[in-house]
This record gives C-alpha cells, sequence and structure tokens, in this order.
C-alpha cells in the first residue's frame, strides 16, 4: 500500500476580488507589514481591503467532507505551517509516492519546467517532488475560486502523472499517512487566522506547528510611526 500526503492550503476557501498575487518571498515583510502597508493605501485611496477578501464558509464542513474519501492512518502525522514548501520536506521524510492538494495554485512551477531548477519555495514545491521522482503521481482538488487553469501547466501534465479533480472526484478510502495544513499568509490575510486555527484544530488530531509566525491585526491602532514604516517597506 503507497503511503500519501494530504495537503491542505487555506487559501483554498479564499475568495478574492484582489489582484495582489503575494509574494513567494515569505517572511515578516510579506506576512504581516505589507497587509498593514495595503490596508493604509485602500484606506487613503477611501477603500476598505478587508471587502476584497471573503472566507467561504464550506471551511466548516471540509474535514467531515474529507473523511467521506480519506482514511487518517493510526499514527498520521499532522503539520501546520505558514509555507506551503513545507511539504516537500514531509513527502521525501514519509516517503510519500502520492500527493493529495487541496489548493487554489498548483504549486507545480510557474513559467514551464525551468521554474523546477530554482530551489524549493512555495510555487513549485509539487513539481520539484515529481521532477525529482519522490512521489509518482500527484491529485489536484482546485478551490472553486481559483484563477489557474491546468493549461497553463501543459508541460507539467505531459511530462508527471497529475490529475485535477474536486473531491468527489476521489473513491472512498484513501489512506493518509500524513497531513500538511498551511497558511500561506502572504496571499492571504491576518484578520482570517482565528478562523484559520479553528479550522486546524477542528481536524481533532494532534499536530506540529512549524514556522508558524503570530499575526497581531489591529490597524485602527497603530502609530504614525509605524504607519510611515509600513508605508516605506
Amino acid at each position: 500500500m503507497g503511503i500519501s500526503l494530504l495537503s491542505v492550503d487555506w487559501d483554498y476557501f479564499i475568495f478574492t476580488e484582489s489582484t495582489y498575487q503575494g509574494s513567494y518571498l515569505e517572511n515578516r515583510r510579506s506576512l504581516i507589514d505589507e497587509w498593514y502597508r495595503r490596508y493604509i493605501v485602500s484606506k487613503q485611496a477611501g477603500k476598505d481591503i478587508c471587502r476584497f477578501y471573503k472566507l467561504c464558509p464550506e471551511f466548516r464542513s471540509f474535514w467531515n467532507r474529507i473523511r467521506e474519501f480519506f482514511r487518517f492512518s493510526e499514527n498520521v502525522k499532522v503539520f501546520v505551517s505558514d509555507s506551503h514548501s513545507l511539504s516537500y520536506k514531509i513527502a521525501r521524510e514519509s516517503n510519500a509516492d502520492t500527493v493529495y492538494l487541496f489548493d487554489a495554485h498548483s504549486d507545480l512551477g510557474y513559467g514551464g519546467m525551468a521554474s523546477l531548477n530554482f530551489e524549493v519555495n512555495c510555487a513549485n514545491w509539487l513539481g520539484k517532488l515529481l521532477k525529482e521522482k519522490a512521489v509518482s503521481r500527484a491529485f489536484i482538488a482546485y478551490s472553486p475560486y481559483t484563477t489557474e487553469n491546468p493549461d497553463y501547466f501543459k508541460a507539467m501534465n505531459h511530462r508527471f502523472s497529475i490529475r485535477y479533480t474536486d473531491i468527489n472526484g476521489f473513491k472512498p478510502f484513501i489512506d493518509i499517512s500524513a497531513v500538511h495544513i498551511c497558511r500561506s499568509g502572504a496571499w492571504v490575510p491576518p484578520w482570517f487566522d482565528n478562523d484559520f486555527m479553528w479550522f486546524v484544530n477542528s481536524l481533532n488530531l494532534p499536530y506540529e506547528k512549524t514556522g508558524l509566525t503570530e499575526r497581531t491585526w489591529d490597524p485602527e491602532n497603530i502609530s504614525l510611526a509605524d504607519a510611515i514604516n509600513y508605508l516605506l517597506a
């Protein structure tokens, strides 16, 4: 029986009208400062940035739906992080041969096969696993709110075993040995962080947090000095 990784990106549940696509660099600037900067700029333009992002209610029933098709092993390991690139390490260390991805992005790499020559990051980790034959196949369940199209990844689709589907395309039961839940804080705003932790805890399995920066969102009480620093960031 193969070893499978279930990898879930929090942005799977986010609908946005914003054209901002986040950053491949995940640090304090992209995770916190940039959100304050965008809030200030939007407010100066008479707009409320919070109205451009909607958290869809499906996140509350997601794990129940998952359990209709997936079965967690007795010793399943659950990891929670900010960056989705951690899935690369988890898959390798668990000797996974299959990845089941729920995401608004494919994470196959952007810019054709050449993008897989770069170091592992949140945008290419799945493509690199396939290229390096660390995993043999991948199933990608796109968010209903994705702006991507599988045709964007023709080069990867031709070379690797990749199937695009949705949750109803799976047949029960698929055994899962590892679960990774990532916040993708460069793409998902901090005012949804409490909901994110509710989502994590609602899985009702012990988990290990790694590289998950606590973000305090209090834009109404930032000082003038902080506001200037955010604008200069």
